[in-house]
Order: C-alpha cells, then sequence, then structure tokens
C-alpha cells in the first residue's frame, strides 16, 4: 500500500499526531513517537493514558505525520500488546530513535523502566498523501 517514497518519509525522524475516538464521539490527539515495521505502524505509551481506553472501545485510529508542505495520513486500526518484554523493548528503540543512543538509553532505563507500558500496533487500510 505505501510506495517506497512514502515508506522512506515515514523513516524520517519525525513525530506523529494519533487521532482515537472519545466515548462521546469526539476526537482525541496525541503526539507520538512511532516506527514503520513492515506495513505496520509501532507506538507505545504508559497504561491508563486515554488513547489507550479509546483503543480497548473503538480501535479505530487516523494517524498524520507533517513535514513543511508534505503531509501522510494514514487511517486504519490498532491492536494493543501489553507484553512487558515486548513494550519495553520498543519504548527503548524509540527513546534511541529519538534522542540517540545515550540519551534514549538513560531515559529508557530511568524512567521508562519503572512503567506499565504497551504497543499501539497501527494496520494501514489507507494512505492519503499531501504534496508528494
Amino acid at each position: 500500500m505505501l510506495s517506497d517514497e512514502l515508506r522512506d518519509f515515514l523513516k524520517e525522524h519525525r513525530f506523529a499526531v494519533l487521532a482515537t475516538i472519545n466515548p462521546d464521539g469526539t476526537p482525541q490527539q496525541s503526539a507520538v513517537w512511532y516506527e514503520l515495521r513492515d506495513d505496520t505502524i509501532i507506538m507505545n505509551t504508559r497504561a491508563g493514558r486515554v488513547k489507550e481506553r479509546n483503543l480497548l472501545r473503538d480501535p479505530r485510529v487516523s494517524f498524520c505525520v507533517v513535514d513543511g508542505y508534505r503531509a501522510l495520513t494514514l487511517v486504519g486500526s490498532a491492536t494493543l500488546d501489553y507484553e512487558p518484554a515486548t513494550s519495553q523493548a520498543t519504548i527503548r528503540a524509540l527513546a534511541i530513535l529519538n534522542h540517540g543512543a545515550e540519551k534514549g538509553t538513560k531515559i529508557a532505563d530511568e524512567t521508562y523502566a519503572k512503567q506499565k507500558r504497551l504497543n499501539i500496533q497501527m494496520t494501514i487500510e489507507k494512505a492519503i498523501p499531501y504534496g508528494f
């Protein structure tokens, strides 16, 4: 579904906005770190956040990455993975990706290792590119 150009765009260092659906139908948005793995967007969050509760009730999501006049919106559904080893490995990898090896490892060890975390795995159903 994703062209090589869109894959390359997603692999560059950027933040994304994940939108979930609140119980009243309004959108809830969160800035997130992410990684493209094959055809899946992987994110991680601390357990207990609004996006987790929303996804347990309704797995539909929208995900948007913006860079200047280019943007990519992905639409799909998400599953949650609560396996501690997997979720800790993912947040460590994301911290290193976003902060570099030294700082990312320190943040992962001093902060994230003490938290109950989970992975959000987004299956991409539709890609909407702008400005490509």
